[in-house]
């Protein structure tokens, strides 16, 4: 206990055991040193933290973030992500490889960000890599380089400098990373489908969710699994809108395929059924769905067959979103409102804080490897976030620390307070506001 220099105290500590009264220890390297009983003696010269009936959280782990930076930085950056993502709770951020200039498809291009994210970053910062047509001699290298796995598209990604793959590629892309068992995470929309849609554009929500049918989710994802088992690689299906899928992803676990799958907040928590017409503060893709396909999705987490909830922060400039859902960018921002945006609904559902940990912490850090992160047990990383969950705000885009404050939650009260939120025992945000720069660059090698 003498190298112990911060306690932290509640009676409400998300353990991997559950939830219970405790005292955390954090040691002089930033790690915890015991979970004790809450009544028990404080090391001398610590400094001690008693957050009372405040729940202490793991650090959040998001693994599906647009920072796109360097290159389109007026969309975001990483100064303004990871200050948005301590305001909500997330200690650890991995950031997708496009929509930067230039995309994460090399070791240099990785390079290139890693120097722009160094300087700017107040939670630790992670990289994937990028799957396109063309570079699969380049994944081994970004590998090696500790990117923590690749993403590829199956349909257009909405920037030209990042194609999509068609099966051929795919196959391709598999083989390569099964070869020295990487992971493959995918944007999994049938391009096929997609053009046999109506495409209508405008400002009706209706016509935008039936350009983006279910059944362009279905086929993307029976392909991944066809190839999955045809490779042996491991593959992460990312975003799933369409609940039609939950049983072919049970299935191809039960027979062994080494498969998992996320879901995100805005499917989760809003609703086809409430968006108003022009309102593209809603468009992303795949897209957000009726209400019955909400009730299947969070049924998918309650029975593990949806392992994570993450952002996917997808920002833009508020010029970008016209009222025209055939013409606006599609992305949602949600980084610094995603825990409490979950946390509502999950209540409402009588879910427990005990699974929004493991949607949002213990899973993704588990999905990227990340043994430090994702609970507080003895030998973790100190990255801890502390909740009001009985107390409400309305959010007000203005207090976000996102750069551009467009946001489909404006307006909406939220159970969730994040009070603070510390990363290695050091203080990153309080009460909403960015504290520190303590943030590292990690890499899948060194965690």
């Amino acid at each position: 206990m003498s190298d112990v220099r911060l306690v932290l105290r509640s009676r409400r500590v998300l353990t991997p055991e559950g939830e219970r009264p405790a005292t955390v220890t954090v040691n002089g390297a930033g790690r915890i040193a015991e979970v004790l009983a809450y009544d028990a003696e404080t090391p001398p010269g610590a400094a001690v933290e008693d957050v009372g009936e405040d729940a202490l959280l793991p650090g959040l782990v998001d693994t599906h973030v647009h920072v796109n930076d360097p290159g389109r930085s007026e969309w975001e950056g990483f100064w303004t992500a990871t200050r948005a993502a301590a305001a909500g709770g997330i200690t650890t951020l991995i950031d997708m490889p496009l929509n930067s200039l230039p995309p994460t498809t090399t070791a240099e291009n990785l390079r290139i960000k890693r120097e722009v994210a160094e300087p700017k970053a107040h939670v630790d910062v992670g990289f994937w890599g990028g799957a396109i047509p063309g570079n699969v001699a380049q994944l081994r290298p970004l590998h090696e380089a500790g990117v923590f796995g690749f993403k590829c598209f199956l349909s257009p990604s909405g920037v030209e400098e990042f194609p999509e793959l068609d099966r051929e590629q795919l196959s391709a892309a598999m083989a390569e990373i099964a070869s020295f068992d990487g992971l493959l995470i995918v944007h999994a929309e049938d391009p096929g489908r997609l053009s046999a849609a109506p495409q209508k554009g405008g400002p009706a929500y209706a016509d935008f969710l039936a350009s983006r049918p279910r059944s362009a989710e279905n086929d993307a994802i029976a392909l991944l699994i066809e190839l999955a088992a045809e490779h042996g690689c491991r593959v992460h299906v990312l975003h799933l809108s369409s609940s039609d899928a939950l049983p072919m992803l049970a299935k191809a676990r039960a027979e062994g395929l080494r498969l998992t799958a996320e879901t995100c907040p805005h499917f989760l928590t809003l609703t086809a059924e409430e968006v108003p017409d022009g309102a593209t503060e809603f468009k992303c893709c795949p897209p957000i769905r009726e209400k019955e396909n909400q009730d299947a999705l969070w049924q998918g987490l309650a029975d593990g067959t949806l392992d994570c909830v993450v952002s996917d922060h997808s920002p833009c400039t508020a010029d970008l979103k016209t009222p025209d859902f055939g013409t606006a960018w599609g992305g949602i921002s949600s980084l610094q409102l995603g825990l409490p945006a979950v946390w509502t609904e999950a209540r409402r559902r009588g879910l427990a804080l005990t699974d929004v940990v493991r949607w949002m912490s213990e899973a993704p850090a588990r999905l990227a490897g990340l043994d430090a992160k994702g609970a507080i047990a003895p030998g973790r990383d100190a990255d801890f976030a502390v909740l009001a969950p009985d107390e409400t705000f309305t959010v007000d885009p203005a207090r976000l620390h996102h750069r551009n404050q467009v946001t489909a939650y404006a307006g909406r009260t939220l159970h969730g307070v994040v009070r603070s939120a510390w990363l290695r025992g050091e203080r990153v945000a309080d009460h909403g506001h960015p504290a520190g720069k303590t943030g590292r660059l990690i890499e899948r090698k060194s965690v």
